[in-house]
């Protein structure tokens, strides 16, 4: 990989995004069926329409951009994933699988926060202000997915996967 310039790396952090986001449109419809508590479920399944449009938004700003959204692969995300499929495949009971798909659900959460919150720095420092407003509607929506998690997990999840408390 060779990149000359701020703005270049930012087309790369882009299309990192793009392979990134992509990859959890195929994961989270899995971790959807995994989990077991219906509000956690019902997370996921609400957060893949945000990665479905989260696609779309780098695809429009990479052609804004006269790049193409292909030609790069986000290995981070590939890892991520694969520590979800895990997860998912592994032996525990219910509200201890659910606590363990938080956790890998926060750790690509905490990812996707950093990444978009580098990618809009760069697009700031450039005075990209109409990639910066993308960004940050993605970045507010990572934010929010990482604190609904942590709100089921404190409310349910973590309390009933302590073997003494579980019904």
């Amino acid at each position: 990989m060779k990149i000359k310039d701020l703005k270049e790396l930012l087309v790369h952090e882009l299309k990192d995004l793009h392979s990134a986001e992509r990859q959890l449109l195929k994961a989270l419809p899995k971790m959807a069926a995994a989990a077991t508590y219906p509000r956690l479920k019902q997370t996921f399944e609400d957060h893949l329409a945000e990665t479905e449009e989260q696609v779309v938004r780098l695809e429009k700003l990479l052609a804004s951009m006269d790049q193409k959204a292909s030609g790069t692969h986000c290995a981070a995300m590939e890892g991520l994933i694969a520590e979800g499929t895990d997860m998912i495949d592994g032996e525990a009971p219910a509200f201890v699988k659910d606590a363990g798909l938080i956790s890998c659900a926060q750790r690509v959460e905490h990812y996707e926060i950093a990444a978009y919150g580098c990618a809009r720095a760069f697009a700031r420092e450039l005075g990209l202000e109409h990639v910066v407003k993308t960004l940050s509607a993605s970045f507010d929506e990572e934010l929010d997915a990482d604190q609904s998690l942590t709100e089921i997990a404190e409310a349910a999840i973590n309390p009933n996967a302590v073997p003494s408390n579980r019904p």
